[in-house]
């Protein structure tokens, strides 16, 4: 294998004698390896382990962006040259590009277990237990879906300005999911996820943690389908932080807001935007979350964002392209799925922060609410949001009640942020995977509190 320091020092003096042929130009090379264990059913559905080196091209003349990739550094040399001169076919504008300084930095990652030294028959029966956990909890359960997943990589990162940059990442992850079938052919589902980003000790002695999946599974199929009609909603932190994420973190991301003159309208910086309460921060800062970085995919130093504070519109999510034609910081959000992809504007750890309420005080004063828990599926359509909780439940004289089922929540983001009347003192941060511009899962992580909303539209059956 080839070491570090060689890397490092072959891919600078490959992009040498082409820095000045265009405005911009950079080099991704990414080195990894990965295990993936995947049970369906009692059937062991896939076993994979594979190593790759592999990287992209990108160059900028006069505005106009190419990406080549490559899968070995023979000819690397001969890919520089295709991007250069695709880059100067297309280009017919003015490069406008946010300065950063060059970095030179070597970012390792601190292992506790790691799962590299672990074999693969002991990933294997690890999981097959819990799936078995799955299996028998109930003898309504009628399939499950349950994976593990490990990938360590080296990306190394090169740029015309000088930058030479190379960032390990470790990311481990257990998948637990479950089908329930009840009477009348009722179907609901269930699912948990552990995740590190330094650790295969994570998924040791979880038993309680893979069996919940199956315990909100089969709790779901006594609940009736809730009644349709506007309710206060009070949101769980892991449901608010998908809601962040989806309805409003999307609309902060630059390159949307540039090419939508409405959304240019809409979100002037500096704009209040929802009750004074709210802040909303987008941090890749935040020690060991699934999208933490020191550095993103352009070698910009990673940043805590706040996108609202204290209910007024502060910042965008900027790649160097879109903050140097806004004419605005680079905030450290280039990302891409791998270094076969080129670098978009993406989140990284996103959420509300915590206020003062407690989640008692928070539905005590509700006659007749919804509370709803966890996130089933959703879509955004611009500032117009359908989500639907995979539990539900009534709150009835401020205290919680029967299961309800089918809840689904629409309404439009800025109203919504207005309606916010309570924020809750326990945010927590849950992983996830984002999907943007066919890269997807992009690992992230959601995060929020307890929160409460007037004037939803609750739909059911």
């Amino acid at each position: 294998m080839v070491t570090s320091l060689s890397l490092q020092d072959r891919l600078l003096e490959t992009i040498a004698p082409y820095r000045q042929q265009v405005d911009y130009l950079e080099i991704r090379l990414e080195q990894s390896e990965s295990t993936s264990i995947g049970y369906r059913g009692k059937q062991l559905d896939a076993v994979d382990r594979s190593f790759a080196l592999a990287g992209g091209v990108r160059a900028c003349h006069r505005g106009g962006w190419s990406f080549v990739t490559f899968n070995g550094l023979a000819d690397l040399q001969q890919r520089i040259e295709e991007a250069i001169a695709q880059a100067k076919i297309v280009g017919k504008e003015t490069t406008e590009l946010a300065e950063i300084a060059p970095i030179q930095d070597y970012v390792d990652v601190e292992l506790g277990r790691d799962p590299r030294g672990i074999a693969l028959d002991t990933k294997r029966a690890l999981i097959e237990q819990y799936n078995q956990i799955l299996l028998e909890f109930d003898p309504r359960i009628q399939t499950t879906m349950t994976g593990y997943s490990d990938r360590f990589s080296t990306t190394y990162f090169v740029n015309s300005l000088g930058s030479c940059i190379a960032q390990e990442r470790l990311d481990v992850s257990g998948r637990f999911g479950v089908i329930a079938r009840g009477e009348g052919g009722v179907v609901r589902q269930g699912f948990e996820s552990i995740h590190s980003r330094s650790d295969y000790g994570v998924l040791e002695g979880v038993e309680g943690q893979v069996r919940s999946a199956a315990e909100r599974a089969v709790r779901q199929l006594d609940a009736k389908p809730v009644k349709g009609g506007q309710y206060t909603v009070v949101l769980d932190p892991y449901l608010s932080g998908v809601f962040i994420h989806e309805a409003f973190g999307h609309l902060s991301e630059a390159d949307f807001v540039y090419e939508n003159p409405r959304m240019q309208e809409l979100l002037v910086l500096g704009k209040p935007i929802a009750i004074p309460q709210l802040n909303v921060v987008d941090d890749a800062t935040m020690p060991g979350l699934p999208g933490s970085l020191k550095y993103d995919d352009e070698g910009v130093p990673a940043q805590r964002k706040y996108l609202i504070k204290d209910g007024i519109l502060t910042q965008r999510l900027h790649n160097r392209e879109t903050a140097g034609k806004l004419h605005e910081e680079p905030t450290g959000n280039a990302r891409a799925l791998s270094a076969l992809y080129p670098p978009i504007v993406r989140m990284t750890n996103t959420g509300i922060e915590s206020g003062d309420c407690k989640f008692e005080d928070m539905i005590r004063d509700v006659e007749e609410g919804v509370y709803a828990v966890r996130m089933l599926g959703g879509q955004t359509n611009g500032e117009m949001f359908t989500f639907a909780a995979a539990e539900g439940y009534m709150i009835r004289n401020g205290q919680l009640a029967e299961p309800v089922s089918d809840v689904t929540l629409s309404g439009n983001v800025f109203q919504t942020l207005k309606d916010i009347d309570a924020i809750g003192d326990d945010s927590v941060y849950k992983n996830g995977g984002c999907g943007k511009g066919g890269q997807s899962p992009l690992p992230v992580s959601v995060g929020g509190p307890h929160v409460r909303i007037n004037n939803v539209v609750v739909g059911g059956r």
